[in-house]
This record gives C-alpha cells, sequence and structure tokens, in this order.
C-alpha cells in the first residue's frame, strides 16, 4: 500500500459504503444487494457518521507501536521527574525495550482519544517503521545480546572476527613399538630417559641399551652383573652423559658417545629409584629416605644430603630456572627445596598416596603438577611462589608420570590402575584431548623426545610404545622427525 492514508477511517459516506462492501477473503460470498427503492432520499451534505458507529476492515496490519510493553515489564520512556534509582531502571529498559523490539521501539504508543470528542478532532501517531523491514542478519553473536554491549578492553583486545579453531586430532595409535624384554613392572622406579642428542636409554634388568631415534640403532651400553640392577637412568642436559642409579645403591655416570664408565659414586644404603639433573648438578633419591647433591666436578660423592621423607624417594624434578627441586616420596608427600637448602622450603601434604608423577610448567614459573597413586588418583597443581593449592582433578587411575608439552599448554599424565591409560590434557581447563590405550599393564615409564612433539611410554607388558601427541612450535601439522618413517615393531635388544 502506497498510501498510508488509506488506512486510516474516513468519514465520507461514500468511503464508508466502499469499506462495507469490500470483501473479506476469508468469509463467505456476500448476498446481493436488494433494489433500490423508487424514491431516493437526498443524503444531507453535512451529514455525519455517529461514532459509535462500527467500521470494519478487511485488513489488520500490526505495528510495533502498538506493543503491549506491559507484558515485559516495559514501560514508555518518560519525561517525569525521579530519583537516581528510577533513572538507572528506565535506562535499563530502554536498552532492554531497544534489544527485543528494535532500535525503533521509542516510538509513544497512541493515545486514547478524549472522551466526548467526535469528528475530526483525534490523535493518530506515524505509523511505526520496523514493520516491513527485512533484516539479512541471520547470526547473531552472543556479545550483540549483552544489553551494555562488549567492552574490546575488558577482553584483552579479542574481537568477534577471531575464527574459533577446532579441537586438534591426536592419533590414538602408536607409531611404533619396541620389545623391552625384562622391563620390571615396578612403580618406584624410573627406567627410560630420553636425551637432548635423540637418544632414548632404557633399563633392562641389570643392563642399560641406547635407541638412536634417528637410524634405530641399539647399543648396550652396560651390563651390571648379575649381582646388581639398573633402578633408574637419567640424561644430562647436554645428552652426552648418563647417570645410572643401581639396586645396590650406587650410582654410575657413563658417556654414551665412548660407551665408557667415567667414575661410580656412593652415599646410599638402598636402591637408587630417582634422578633428576641441574647442570653439572646431580640429585639423586634412595629407599633410604634421603636425597644426595652431588656436583660431578668435585671428588667428593655428594655435597649434601637432603632429609624430610619418611619412605623411599620416588621422583625427582627440578625447575626449569634450576632454582627449585620437587620430590615425591611413597609417604604420601610433595616437597620443595632449595640449592642450598638440607630441609624442604614447602610441603604438601594434600596426596593420599605415593607420589612418583612431578612436572614442572615450562610456561609459568612456579606451576608444579604432582599425581598420586592407587588411593590418591588425583592431578594437583601448585604455585610454588605463592604457595598455594591451585586445583584437583581425580583421574580415577593411579597416577604413574606427568610431563608438560614445551610447544603448547598442555600435559600428558601415565595412569595405572585399572585402565592403564595415557591421558593429554589442555591446561588449565583440564580438558581432555586425547585417552590412549595400547598398554596392557601399568604406565610406569614416561619420556618426551627432544623436539616436545613424542611420547615414548613403557609398561610391565615388556613394550616400548612412541606417540605423537603434542604439535610442534611452528606448525600442528608438521611431523616429527621420528614420525612415521619409522613405524613397525622391532626388539630393543
Amino acid at each position: 500500500m502506497d498510501n498510508p492514508a488509506a488506512l486510516l477511517p474516513s468519514f465520507d459516506t461514500q468511503s464508508s459504503q466502499q469499506i462495507k462492501q469490500t470483501p473479506n477473503p476469508l468469509s463467505l460470498p456476500p448476498t446481493p444487494p436488494p433494489p433500490p427503492p423508487h424514491h431516493h432520499h437526498r443524503i444531507s451534505p453535512h451529514y455525519h457518521p455517529s461514532p459509535s458507529r462500527p467500521i470494519y476492515s478487511d485488513r489488520f496490519i500490526p505495528s510495533r507501536s502498538a506493543s503491549n510493553f506491559a507484558l515485559f515489564d516495559i514501560s514508555p520512556a518518560s519525561d517525569s521527574p525521579s530519583d537516581g534509582r528510577e533513572d538507572a531502571s528506565r535506562a535499563y529498559k530502554a536498552l532492554l525495550r531497544t534489544a527485543l523490539f528494535g532500535p525503533d521501539s521509542e516510538i509513544v504508543p497512541p493515545a486514547t482519544p478524549v472522551k466526548g470528542v467526535t469528528g475530526r478532532n483525534f490523535q493518530v501517531s506515524p505509523p511505526s517503521r520496523n514493520i516491513f523491514r527485512y533484516k539479512t542478519e541471520t547470526r547473531v553473536s552472543l556479545q550483540s545480546l549483552e544489553p551494555f554491549g562488549f567492552d574490546e578492553e575488558l577482553s584483552g583486545g579479542v574481537t568477534h572476527s577471531i575464527p574459533v579453531k577446532p579441537p586438534r586430532k591426536v592419533s590414538r595409535s602408536p607409531y611404533k613399538v619396541l620389545d623391552a624384554p625384562a622391563l620390571q613392572d615396578d612403580f618406584y622406579l624410573n627406567l627410560v630417559d630420553w636425551s637432548s642428542h635423540n637418544v632414548l636409554a632404557v633399563g633392562l634388568g641389570n643392563c642399560v641399551y641406547l635407541w638412536n631415534a634417528c637410524s634405530s640403532k641399539v647399543t648396550k651400553l652396560c651390563d651390571l652383573g648379575n649381582d646388581d640392577s639398573v633402578c633408574s637412568v637419567g640424561w644430562a642436559q647436554r645428552g652426552t652423559h648418563l647417570a645410572v642409579g643401581t639396586s645396590n645403591g650406587k650410582l654410575q655416570i657413563w658417556d654414551a658417545s665412548r660407551c665408557r664408565r667415567v667414575r661410580t659414586m656412593e652415599g646410599h644404603r638402598l636402591r637408587v629409584g630417582a634422578l633428576a639433573w641441574s647442570s653439572s648438578l646431580l640429585s639423586s633419591g634412595s629407599r633410604d629416605k634421603s636425597i644426595l647433591q652431588r656436583d660431578i666436578r668435585t671428588q667428593e660423592d655428594f655435597v649434601s644430603k637432603m632429609t624430610g621423607h619418611k619412605s623411599e624417594v620416588c621422583g625427582l624434578k627440578w625447575s626449569y630456572d634450576n632454582r627449585e627441586l620437587a620430590s615425591g616420596g611413597n609417604d604420601n608427600r610433595l616437597f620443595v627445596w632449595n640449592q642450598n637448602s638440607t630441609q624442604p622450603v614447602l610441603k604438601y601434604c594434600e596426596h593420599t598416596a605415593a607420589v612418583k608423577a612431578i612436572a614442572w610448567s615450562p610456561h609459568l614459573h612456579g606451576l608444579l603438577a604432582s599425581g598420586g597413586g592407587t588411593a590418591d588418583k588425583c592431578i594437583r597443581f601448585w604455585n610454588t611462589t605463592t604457595n598455594t593449592h591451585l586445583s584437583c582433578m581425580d583421574t580415577g587411575s593411579q597416577v604413574c608420570n606427568l610431563a608438560w608439552s614445551k610447544n603448547v599448554n598442555e600435559l600428558v599424565s601415565t595412569h595405572g590402575y585399572s585402565q592403564n591409560q595415557i591421558v593429554v590434557w589442555r591446561y588449565p581447563t583440564m580438558s581432555k584431548l586425547a585417552t590412549l590405550t595400547g598398554h596392557t599393564y601399568r604406565v610406569l615409564y614416561l619420556a618426551i623426545s627432544p623436539d616436545g612433539q613424542t611420547i615414548v611410554t613403557g609398561a610391565g607388558d615388556e613394550t616400548l610404545r612412541f606417540w605423537n601427541v603434542f604439535p610442534s612450535p611452528k606448525s600442528q601439522n608438521t611431523d616429527s622427525e621420528i614420525g612415521a618413517s619409522s613405524l613397525g615393531r622391532t626388539q630393543i635388544r
């Protein structure tokens, strides 16, 4: 309809009769009018229809200007004075009305005609501009529904145009499996470690074997004899020397490139099941409940002895800045030491089972993760800078190992009773990216490749399994240097 005035009531007799005769598309056909009388009565030009006389129309076009705002507890804008609270309420209602009915909803509904006024003396509001408006926006962002909009500064400069990345896919199958005969099923040992030169060291029985990840070459490093066995292995940060802890309480240092033993250190009375390097400083944890600090540049077997655990020390990890040492024991305790302390500077007693799994975050200073054994099953996070317990995640299984990705803010955990699974987590939400299965025994051993993309897991089923779980620093789709090119199953000795 091009003429909006056609919707207004008319008081012309002829037009009134035309409106009466307009057919209704939803009604029956009209009855033919009776024949006109013989005498035609002249209608006075001053004739005015009665205001109470109904005028019918065949169409009704709704207008938002006549919306019943009271249904939404939204009253039209008012100019009456009010206090501060009423002003705030009116402003909120105006914003809500705009969100519900559009920006043109401020039009005041038509006024009620004054009683007793007839003829052409009445008020008519202009038609709303929202009628027949076509909006092309089919998708509305969540922030567009917020009454007060979205502040870029509060969100750190994030805009809505940034696409959401789909969840990263992690392969559920290992790309390589190595047979590792005589790999012990002992929760308190640490028999697998990966060097910065891409060489894997594995303790099998009383021997240590080296597997070159680039060439798949296997080298027998040492044989301790029938009276001793390997309890732990740990690579120095440069990747040229390997420390080997034995069941007799001794610690051996080997030059891996020459397959030659450099020295043997004593000090522990029982087996050495945990090792951790910090530059030229080597820490060893034992079943005799003590931790020894050894400086390989000196002639002494150890430079200091740290005591505090009431049972076997089974987990040791230095922080990335080499300032803090975290230790876990079979006494369910997690301790934090500094370089010069002989007593722990921080003590955490929330775990209810042995603490072997320990990992420092490479992304946030002072962030420490720890995992408890069968009676605990939890991964806990600590801020050692503020000495606070951050969060706890119940995994449902014994936590055997933890390792943090250096490329992304994610970590991997390996588990024992009763699911023997490997889980990749996104921190800090602790949402699961992948759950990997395949081992038939507890996944007691874990090491991460130097490029940070691949992990190797070992279990009492006497297998080592290699998984691509983390992305590369440049691209999440880049294959590892030792990736799918070495598929298959071989034997490490």
